[in-house]
């Protein structure tokens, strides 16, 4: 069957793309193929073929194709029904000009879904491939180069035994290759005796494909070539012993080209190492005096699908002896009622190469490729990768060196990258463990990092870093600013971003603005970021900067031009044609994070948690140490203030029985003396009240219930009044108070005590107190709703001196004759009862203008 190139199968188009072709006149007539599947008509077959290179033009659709599945049943209709030339899509140029813009869609469909290389459905012809059944292995399918390769048509091997070609102990070597437990391995050196008696031989590589069939390649031996078991062990002894005393990855890098060429005779040998974004850049290098040096250029990703990476993992070596081959096609013996499946070659040493990347070496001038991966990890770390000028082949022994070799150079990455830059990586562990033996005995976590700014800079070599603590948009968040960072409003909205990304508390890239447009502002301090979360929950961060680091790199062609515009105005989408050096300066990045740094990083978080965790069981044993000393405390006050009431009050008893009694009798100083004793005993008995009291709030439980602050402050002011009548005073209340769950009698206390002393330490002619409202907002993980008030007055005011001074017991900031008196326990009453209800209280005051008290009460939601 010969196949035209200027004609294009409808049917091999994806379904997506497929269905935005205008529809033909013949579609009705047309059996459809999926691309993953070959289906059959009832009396011959259906084709699947596969693209290499696209050209689209103003009136037509171009498809270059490779190879095809062919079936041995006699068609009864003609193999080209299916297909139709470009020239039947369009009835005419005005009609090509509308379905433009379709076309368009379909070929970029076409272009981001990336070709089945893994199911070429053919095979480099330089040996067979045979697949058998399970059971009696009969070929079912065979590749159509069996001529060549047997000098036996392959219409003649179909369904036939491979008793019928190879002797019976050969096969039973075969079905022990496939037995994971056997000894038996491949290569095995099978010969195949053909119609005519006489004998053919070969390599045979037998496995079981991805898709389950057992599949058996064949690859031409001279009849008297013979394993050179000694020169093959010798080559790799010396290689290891070169290996092993190589000291860095660039020496082990420089050794593996020269060896590999050495073997194999390449005129090219290079190591090629991908980057986190795909991209690969040529390491080391050993080739012809005469060639263009390829060290130091870098490759798009583009030029290396992700499915062909994935095929490079799963073989250790890929052999391309002759780039400008013609592809071999395989026979099929199935019964023309059931599907064809394309056989899954990921497996396979003859495996079809995609036309694409034939392409791709036919451009660089190539003749012959053989590529080792390099693993680290379970991903692919880079290549071995082999060129030569004019076809090549590499016998099967020699292969297996080379895939040894890649085995061993990739055992060796991880010991070569861990020795690089030991000295440095030496110094961050010394200054990781001196910065932590410091935040030890530290009991300000922001304060202890603060601290050793040197150090923390070091650990990463970053430019500048920020410690941060409390919620991004709290009034409780605190930022240390290290060296060079963004600025605060800046650090800010990026601390907000900054938790969704987190993977595994640690967030690391080297262009922030790439993934965060407002750091383009800053990317001369901040286009690199090392962070790490220490707790999310308290919103503990620390963030390490580097600025923008302008790097010219230098690619093998223009990585972004992959199509070219032809002379009649067509598009064309191919491999790179220019490998020419192309320089691009790259913007918005800072150096790479080694991965040493960031090891510290890591290690430097799991450090500080524990750290914080021991500490945080310290506190907690002492907090309920303090807990219990607390609740001793509250009941020896009680206890002592109730038993020193009785002695007291007869000392004041007796007092003013002897005034009553003896006045006649007694001395003017003795009756002076006696009031003095009376008067004492009674502020004594107020202070013992006052301490009686204030332990009761801290054993008695809260009684909560739904109040009305409305109510309660307008209840408090009434009786103010009451109790006071002589004092002309104005109460404001600018706005209506909350209704909140609260223990009434505390919070009735509260305000009674905050605007008592309002009243009481006021000199002004008119006097005023405002009662007000600030907001009510949910607080921690929403389960809380946090209430703000505030009692603001025209008072004689406090100094700044003593703001926090005013609220411990027995503080008095006057004579105890001036204002009225008083014990001096109201204010620390009233911060008790704010405490209890998780709440805390603040005041801001000016001398001699007045004081405003903020107080928060805390209260939980109902779910």
């Amino acid at each position: 069957m010969t196949l035209t190139r200027r004609r294009i199968a409808r049917t091999s188009l994806p379904d997506a793309a497929r269905s935005l072709l205008p529809r033909t006149p013949a579609e009705d007539k047309l059996r459809v193929a999926s691309s993953r599947e070959v289906s059959r008509t009832a009396s011959g077959t259906v084709s699947l073929l596969n693209c290499s290179v696209i050209t689209v033009g103003i009136a037509s659709l171009k498809i270059f194709f490779s190879t095809t599945i062919f079936s041995v049943e006699q068609p009864t209709e003609k193999k080209t029904d299916w297909l139709m030339s470009s020239d039947e899509m369009w009835d005419s140029p005005a009609e090509s000009l509308r379905e433009q813009s379709t076309m368009n869609q379909a070929l970029n469909m076409i272009n981001e879904e990336r070709e089945p290389i893994h199911t070429p459905a053919s095979i480099q012809p330089h040996g067979l491939l045979c697949v058998l059944s399970e059971l009696d292995f009969g070929i079912t399918q065979v590749s159509l180069n069996a001529r060549d390769i047997l000098g036996i048509a392959p219409e003649n091997l179909i369904n036939r035994p491979l008793e019928d070609f190879i002797e019976r102990d050969r096969i039973v070597e075969i079905r022990a290759c496939l037995d994971p437990t056997s000894e038996q391995t491949n290569p095995l050196n099978l010969w195949v005796t053909v119609d005519d008696g006489s004998a053919r031989f070969f390599n045979g590589i037998v496995h079981h494909a991805i898709s389950g069939e057992v599949v058996l390649e064949l690859e031409p031996i001279a009849a008297t070539a013979k394993r050179d078991f000694t020169q093959s062990y010798r080559n790799i002894k010396d290689t290891l012993a070169k290996i092993q005393v190589t000291k860095d990855l660039s020496e082990l890098c420089n050794l593996i080209v020269k060896e590999v060429r050495q073997i194999t005779g390449f005129d090219r040998v290079m190591v090629y190492r991908f980057n986190e974004d795909g991209d690969g850049t040529v390491i080391a290098e050993d080739k012809q005096a005469d060639l263009e040096a390829f060290l130091g250029l870098y490759y798009p990703d583009s030029d290396i699908p992700q499915r062909a990476k994935h095929l490079y993992m799963l073989n250790w070596l890929r052999l391309l002896p002759d780039v400008n081959y013609q592809p071999s096609g395989l026979l099929t013996g199935m019964q023309a009622t059931e599907p064809v499946a394309l056989l899954d070659m990921s497996h396979c040493v003859l495996r079809s190469m995609s036309p694409c990347h034939i392409k791709y070496l036919q451009n660089m001038g190539v003749g012959a490729s053989m590529c080792i991966s390099l693993l680290q990890q379970q991903r692919l770390w880079g290549m071995i990768t082999c060129h030569h000028n004019t076809p090549k082949f590499v016998p099967y022994e020699i292969r297996t060196i080379c895939e040894f070799l890649g085995q061993l150079m990739s055992t060796e990455l991880s010991v070569k990258e861990a020795t690089q830059n030991l000295d440095y990586k030496l110094r961050l562990k010394a200054t990781q463990v001196q910065f932590v033996n410091r935040l030890t005995n530290a009991t300000d976590f922001l304060q202890a990092l603060e601290d050793s700014p040197d150090d923390l800079l070091y650990l990463t070599g970053a430019r500048g870093a920020a410690v941060c603590e409390g919620d991004a948009y709290g009034d409780k968040l605190r930022i240390a600013m290290i060296g060079n960072t963004p600025g605060k409003e800046d650090l800010i909205d990026l601390l907000a971003w900054l938790p969704d990304h987190f993977n595994n508390d640690l967030f690391v890239t080297d262009s922030l603005p790439s993934l965060y447009p407002a750091a383009k502002a800053y990317k001369n301090v901040a286009s690199g970021l090392l962070a790490m979360a220490i707790s999310r929950t308290q919103h503990r961060y620390v963030l390490w900067f580097r600025p923008e680091f302008l790097q010219t790199v230098t690619w093998a062609g223009n990585p972004d031009n992959p199509k070219h515009i032809e002379a009649d105005g067509s598009l064309t989408f191919s491999p790179r044609q220019s490998f020419a050096a192309w320089q691009e300066t790259v913007r918005l990045k800072s150096l790479d994070w080694l991965q040493c740094e960031i090891e510290v990083a890591i290690e430097l978080r799991s450090l500080i948690v524990d750290v914080i965790l021991a500490q945080s069981d310290e506190m907690a044993r002492v907090n309920l140490e303090l807990e219990r000393s607390n609740i001793e405390l509250d009941s020896f006050a009680y206890i002592a203030s109730h038993d020193l009431k009785e002695p007291l009050r007869g000392i004041h008893n007796y007092s003013n029985f002897l005034m009553e009694d003896y006045a006649q009798v007694l001395p003017e100083d003795g009756i002076a003396k006696l009031q003095t004793v009376v008067r004492l005993t009674k502020r004594m008995d107020d202070l013992i009240s006052s301490l009686m009291h204030y332990s009761q709030l801290g054993r008695s439980e809260l009684s909560q219930e739904v109040v009305n602050l409305n109510v309660l402050v307008q209840q408090t002011i009434e009786t103010l009044k009451i109790s006071q009548p002589q004092k002309a005073i104005e109460f404001r209340l600018p706005q209506p108070l909350p209704t909140i769950r609260c223990d009434r009698s505390q919070i009735s206390e509260l305000f009674t005590n905050l605007l008592g002393n309002a009243i009481k330490y006021n000199d002004k002619a008119e006097k005023w107190v405002e009662i007000g409202f600030v907001e009510s907002k949910k607080v921690g993980n929403k389960d809380q709703i946090s209430h703000t008030l505030y009692i603001r007055d025209n008072s004689i005011g406090i100094a700044p001196q003593h703001l926090e001074r005013i609220f411990e017991i027995f503080k008095r900031l006057h004579p105890q004759d001036q204002y009225g008196g008083g014990t001096g326990a109201g204010l620390t009453i009233v911060r008790k009862i704010v405490e209890r209800h998780q709440g805390k209280i603040w005041v801001e005051s000016t001398l001699g203008e007045g004081s405003t008290f903020y107080f928060t009460l805390l209260e939980a939601v109902k779910p």
